[in-house]
């Protein structure tokens, strides 16, 4: 996996109170944030140090599409601190929707080795939360190579989580909920596939009560060394999809044959709309 250059210093950046000083625009009623990787580190490593939750998606073309077809998972979006362009396509619609110099692809891989780079320098600590058995086990023991003096505060596996919002969370992981709590991690990094990992960190947030959650899903297993991540100048040129399709196709299938062809469509019909002043 390429590291991640990060040659800003975030040590003292000033706090935050939201991501509402970063500009965002809509792709098919869903907002996403007009930002590069090094801007989304610096906001982050600010974010952790409010006394209160927020919240990070990270957006490409199907799980946009999830969004759209799922009014619920829609209305996180609304509220979410930051919505980050995992996908070059949300990446390229930003360019043309006019912010060519400030958005730049945000993957959940690349932010979460970018932001453990920074916090050897802040100090900031880091909880793991997902993956399958071992993975987060191989994942920890990765970074801690990778970055010398990385603080950890602590990782687990969760159980299955079911979809949809979770109206019961403590019963599902009231002593996780707790070791999190007593961990007091500055960055929460979730680990498990959208919509799911979206509904946990909106019903986590108040119950943890600070802290930056960010929901990754398969960086997890990039990380860990579990998947291998397309080379460098696929994920460049927007053709990651096609690696991890022919990686994974009976997992994958259906979002990147039937969700991401739906996207481009409806993309194109919008685009369609605005250039021609209609929306």
């Amino acid at each position: 996996m390429r590291r991640i250059a990060t040659p800003f210093d975030t040590t003292d950046d000033p706090p935050v109170a939201d991501g509402a000083s970063i500009p965002r625009f809509r792709i098919l009623g869903v907002p996403v944030n007009a930002i590069d990787l090094p801007t989304a580190v610096k906001q982050l490593t600010s974010l952790a140090r409010l006394p209160q939750p927020s919240r990070i998606f990270v957006r490409e073309a199907a799980s946009l599409m999830l969004a759209i077809d799922e009014p619920e998972y829609a209305s996180l979006h609304e509220t979410a601190t930051l919505i980050v362009p995992d996908g070059m396509p949300l990446v390229w619609i930003g360019r043309l929707r006019g912010f060519k110099s400030t958005i730049g692809r945000v993957a959940g891989a690349d932010l979460l080795e970018a932001v453990c780079a920074a916090s050897v320098k802040t100090g900031q600590s880091h909880f793991f939360y997902g993956g399958g058995p071992g993975i987060v086990e191989e994942l920890v023991q990765n970074l801690n190579a990778q970055h010398p003096g990385l603080k950890i505060a602590g990782a687990l596996t969760p159980p299955m989580i079911p979809s949809g919002p979770l109206t019961d969370i403590e019963a599902l992981i009231g002593t996780d909920i707790e070791t999190i709590r007593q961990a007091d991690p500055d960055f929460i990094w979730i680990g498990i596939s959208s919509p799911k990992q979206e509904f946990l960190m909106e019903a986590l947030g108040p119950l943890i009560g600070r802290g930056v959650f960010s929901g990754i899903g398969a960086a997890f297993n990039f990380h860990a060394g579990t998947i291998k991540r397309a080379p460098g100048w696929m994920r460049d040129y927007g053709f990651e999809w096609l690696y991890r399709l022919l990686k994974e196709p009976r997992r994958l299938w259906r979002r990147y044959i039937v969700l991401v062809p739906r996207f481009t469509i409806a993309v194109i019909a919008e685009q369609w709309a605005i250039f021609r002043g209609k929306k």
